[in-house]
């Protein structure tokens, strides 16, 4: 059972093999090139640690089969015989398979229909650090059964970039750390940062041209996706050195042409093989001794808010920079050139971030409702987000997947049996057999370039591909239309009986309830969706013309989504099909763009108005409570007397009077509802709100005592020597008031208010402010003198006595005669 040639990973074998047999579980810590992947499950067969079948967990289809088959080759079998495989609809394993490699999903699976893993006897978590969300489930799932029921289960997590520290404390493991890759790998960097414009397609290809020239060997390119495969390949061709075959890696291609990517070209060829992360990890590729790495990588990104999942093309971190050089180094001394320079790595970051934290929830939350578990009872290296948890729980709970207690309902449990997203899965499971090219479609990348957004035109090519590609101007993606196909009949035969009349549309609403859209007003074709977003198709699509669609495939912008794919959904389908969710609601709203309370009655499915009426008898206190909104937007009306209210209960309650409400306009405007709300009947625009006095509202919200002990503490009127009130304002630092220098006359004390001297503004017969003053006293003996002196050119007929102590106070003239 040796293998051909000693692998670094050896050296490390035995102290994992005792920590295995002491602890039952190890992380081992394993740069890329150290042959983990091929030699850890074959040293646990070979020890005898287990009698129960290894399984080791590969993040993708193609890692799962190549190291089956590298494995079965090292003990001189074929594939299904000690070693084997499972991937999501094919298996290669036998009676007498003792290790299968299997991708992560699989297990998930497998521990829900058998939670004790009975036949299972460890367990190998290979490539650990892609993080993916199954590979996190799986672990937590594992470790929570070794710890209630499997004591005996032996459980390995394998690395090459993780930092391992967090991952052994989850597990209470031990670390094992293997030497690095068998051969050196030299880094190169450019000498200049690229020139802001240059394009990344165009820039990639020199460096693989320059990358061809100066180095020797088979050479492996990094880039993000498909379309930058295709682009930087037509850059490349006929500009390659004689002898050069390029050989693209993805993860859509049929597998025969996956398999001419890894294995040696014939004849002396030198590969330059254009990859996208799915050369990462787990593969070795052969003759590869360069690589260049485009500095990209493609992730995809979940907003909970909208429920919707962007792909987006992203730096790539230190982590997988290195794990990319590693692949230089797999088979000889290597060279790894990287499309940034030496002083930009240090802005990349570390690691990056886990599937759990940015993936898509939904499926998540139906397998720990299957297995009777809310996260923070399962023993997770990242806990998922509670938010982004619950906007999944909600989705389930609105494809009757979840009842009302989140548990899992009988239809969830056909839901989740089946290899699909759950709203995918629950389509087929309604709409029956015929839902399943529908199913595989939109569960695949599409297989149509160039063409408009209509669903239904790639309906037309999986039906017939022959028919459809004779009369289309559009790019046929041959490859993935026919793993479509492929997908399609294997899901009718798991598909329920379900509803053989829906149509395409019909389906399509039944996976995506809250994406069906209603056309909005206005030349743009966009949409508002029933889940509440925007969404908007590109203007010169024919399918913008639609009232509605069912929008399946979107960019997920969170203000307005680009529609990649939709369907044309006709009403009765839609009310058919949303019976029991569609209905009347009245609706009582403040119109910010009309400056009013409207009143409708609508008929509604989700956020989209299938009829809209007015509400010609809407009870007031809807009205008014609708006129609430209004006010947060307008503002409050402030009329004078109701500013001098407002001060003196603010004033009273600073000096201590107890129960009074506070009134300054923030506290005004969070209680509205409790104060105002009574007063509004009448009010329903901007123009009314205009001409209303808040004093009536303000003042009822004291009762009879309050008010009393406010004229007491704070009065609101100012009595003259005249007898006259006049109102305080208490607005500004002191109390305030204004009136006739003459109606003061004979005022030898200064008065006060609130204990607090008046601010006191004398004015002219015309009422013209003549003096300020908080000391009276004072400015009879002081300035006085000099204001008479000006007053009395200008007002002769006014009194001007020159004590004016001693003078009667007055509103008139001089009489005639007077002196």
């Amino acid at each position: 059972m040796s293998p051909p040639r000693a692998l670094p990973v050896e050296a490390a074998l035995p102290e994992l093999l005792a920590a295995l047999t002491n602890r039952r579980r190890a992380v081992l810590e394993a740069p890329p090139g150290a042959g983990k992947t091929t030699r850890v499950p074959l040293a646990l067969l070979e020890a005898g640690l287990t009698q129960g079948t290894i399984l080791m967990l590969e993040p993708r289809r193609i890692a799962a089969r190549a190291a089956a088959e590298r494995m079965a080759e090292t003990l001189g079998e074929t594939v299904g015989q000690t070693v084997g495989y499972r991937i999501r609809g094919e298996a290669k394993v036998g009676r007498d398979t003792r290790i299968e490699v299997v991708t992560e999903g699989i297990l998930t699976r497998r521990l829900q229909s058998d939670p004790g893993l009975q036949d299972v006897g460890a367990v190998i978590f290979d490539e650990f650090h892609e993080r993916s969300l199954n590979a996190d489930l799986g672990l937590a799932l594992c470790l929570e059964i070794a710890g209630a029921v499997r004591e005996d289960l032996i459980l390995v997590a394998m690395s090459a970039t993780l930092d391992a520290g967090p991952l052994a404390a989850l597990m209470d493991a031990p670390r094992v750390t293997s030497e690095g890759r068998s051969f050196p790998v030299e880094t190169r960097w450019l000498d200049a940062p690229l020139p802001k414009g240059r394009r990344f397609d165009d820039a990639c290809a020199d460096l693989v041209l320059r990358a061809s020239r100066d180095s020797d060997g088979g050479i492996l390119v990094f880039l993000p996706g498909e379309g930058e495969i295709r682009s930087v390949a037509r850059r490349l061709e006929g500009k390659l050195p004689g002898g050069c075959v390029i050989r693209p890696l993805y993860g859509a291609m049929p597998f025969a042409d996956q398999r001419a990517a890894i294995r040696p070209e014939t004849g002396g060829a030198r590969k330059v093989v254009l990859a996208t992360a799915i050369a990462e990890t787990s593969l070795t590729i052969e003759d590869i001794r360069v690589v260049v790495d485009g500095g990209r990588a493609r992730r995809a990104r979940f907003d909970p808010g909208s429920g919707m999942s962007r792909l987006v093309t992203e730096r790539v971190t230190r982590a997988e920079a290195t794990q990319r050089a590693g692949r230089a180094g797999r088979v000889a001394p290597g060279t790894a050139w990287r499309l940034w320079t030496k002083g930009e790595e240090g802005a990349l970051a570390a690691y990056p971030p886990a599937e759990i934290e940015a993936a898509d929830l939904a499926g998540l939350a139906l397998e720990l409702a299957l297995w009777g578990a809310a996260p923070c009872d399962l023993p997770f290296l990242t806990a998922p987000h509670p938010g982004a948890f619950a906007e999944a729980q909600a989705l389930l709970s609105m494809l009757g997947i979840l009842d009302a207690r989140r548990q899992v309902t009988d239809h969830g449990r056909r839901v989740a049996a089946m290899p699909l997203h759950p709203r995918l899965a629950h389509m087929l499971e309604v709409a029956g057999p015929g839902a399943a090219p529908l199913a595989a479609l939109l569960a695949d990348r599409d297989p149509l370039r160039g063409a408009p957004a209509d669903l239904t035109l790639r309906l037309e090519a999986v039906r017939d591909p022959r028919r459809f590609a004779a009369d289309r101007p559009y790019e046929l993606r041959r490859a993935a239309l026919e793993h479509v196909r492929t997908e399609a009949k294997r899901l009718q035969r798991q598909a329920g009986r379900g509803r053989a009349t829906l149509s395409p549309a019909a389906m399509a609403a039944l996976a995506y309830p809250d994406r069906v859209g209603l056309r909005r007003k206005g030349d743009a074709p966009r949409y508002v969706l029933s889940g509440g977003k925007g969404a908007v198709l590109d203007a010169a699509d024919p399918l913008g013309a639609a009232r509605l669609i069912v929008a399946t495939d979107l960019d997920g912008d969170p203000r307005e989504a680009r529609i990649r794919t939709a369907i044309r959904i006709e009403e009765a389908e839609l009310r058919t099909l949303f019976a029991d969710a569609i209905g009347w609601h009245d609706v009582c709203d403040w119109s910010r763009r009309d400056r009013r309370v409207v009143a409708r009655r609508q008929e509604r499915f989700g956020a989209l108005v299938l009829d809209d009426r007015l509400w010609t008898d809407a009870p007031a206190d809807a009205l008014s409570r609708a006129m609430l909104d209004g006010v947060r937007q307008l503002g409050l009306t402030w009329s004078n007397a109701a500013r001098r209210f407002a001060a003196r209960v603010e004033l009273a309650r600073a000096a201590g009077q107890e129960g009074l409400p506070e009134m300054t306009e923030a506290a005004l405007m969070e209680g509205l509802e409790d104060w105002l709300l009574p007063f509004l009947d009448g009010v329903r625009d901007a123009e009314t709100w205009k001409r209303f006095d808040l004093l009536p509202a303000l003042r009822a919200m004291l009762d009879w005592s309050d008010h009393q002990a406010l004229d007491v503490t704070v009065p609101a009127r100012f009595t003259t020597p005249l007898g006259r009130e006049i109102p305080i304002d208490y607005s500004g630092d002191h109390p305030a008031i204004s009136l006739r220098l003459q109606e003061m006359f004979g005022q030898t004390r200064h008065p006060q208010a609130a204990g607090q001297p008046l601010r006191i503004t004398l004015l002219s017969p015309a009422g013209r402010p003549v003096q300020t003053t908080m000391d009276l006293p004072g400015f009879w003996t002081s300035s006085y003198a000099d204001v008479r002196k000006d007053m009395r050119g200008q007002y002769p007929k006014h009194p001007w006595p020159e004590d004016p102590t001693a003078a009667d106070p007055t509103l008139r003239a001089k009489r005639r005669g007077d002196g």
